[in-house]
């Protein structure tokens, strides 16, 4: 994608990635061509490719301005969890993950989500926002990863369901989960104390 900061560009951009949307509620992704967008955006092909290199260019930068505001709510957010942002997140741009999943494209998100957060959870950390008990001295390198794709795993999974449970009620589960987890660990660990000294 061409960077620019020109008015004329910045609509064209968007007259180009919301005609691509549109297009997406009708037709297969991969069956969508550049001329196709051009058309539906009333733009000549020229502006196309001053803007973008391509089909796959568009749909980068949609999902790249996507996760770029949603990384900065996580960072700048004091209110809520990060279950209760990326829960927002989702519900704030349902129609571009819902044509997503229809095109099973979800794993695009997850890539973009693998290449972001290592940086913000660094941002977080130096902000003190992260407690340290949280990770202490935990290989981040599996950690992040475990818990990225843990977390888009159970959207997914409520968007395929069609976002139909309450985003609140869901935080309220995982949180449930996660505790019980704790509780089950702590088990584990006093029981593998035992058998030791046994």
């Amino acid at each position: 994608m061409n960077e620019s900061n020109n008015p004329s560009a910045i609509r064209s951009k968007t007259e180009i990635t919301e005609a691509l949307l549109r297009l997406m509620e009708d037709h297969p992704y991969e069956e969508i061509t550049v001329k196709q967008i051009v058309l539906e955006a009333g733009l000549v092909r020229k502006t196309f490719y001053r803007n973008f290199t391509s089909k796959d260019d568009v749909m980068d930068s949609i999902l790249e301005s996507m996760i770029i505001a949603y990384s900065t709510e996580l960072v700048t957010t004091k209110v809520k969890s990060p279950l209760e942002v990326i829960l927002g997140f989702v519900n704030t741009n349902k129609h571009v993950v819902m044509l997503l999943d229809k095109n099973d494209m979800m794993y695009l998100v997850l890539k973009k989500l693998n290449d972001r957060i290592p940086g913000r959870h660094d941002e977080l950390a130096a902000l003190g926002l992260i407690p340290e008990e949280v990770f202490g001295d935990l290989d981040l390198t599996y950690i992040l990863p475990l818990n990225i794709g843990a977390m888009w795993n159970v959207i997914c999974s409520w968007v395929r369901g069609g976002m139909k449970d309450d985003p609140k009620e869901l935080v309220q589960t995982l949180r449930h989960y996660v505790m019980r987890m704790g509780r089950l660990a702590e088990k584990f660990d006093f029981l593998s104390n035992r058998m030791e000294r046994v």
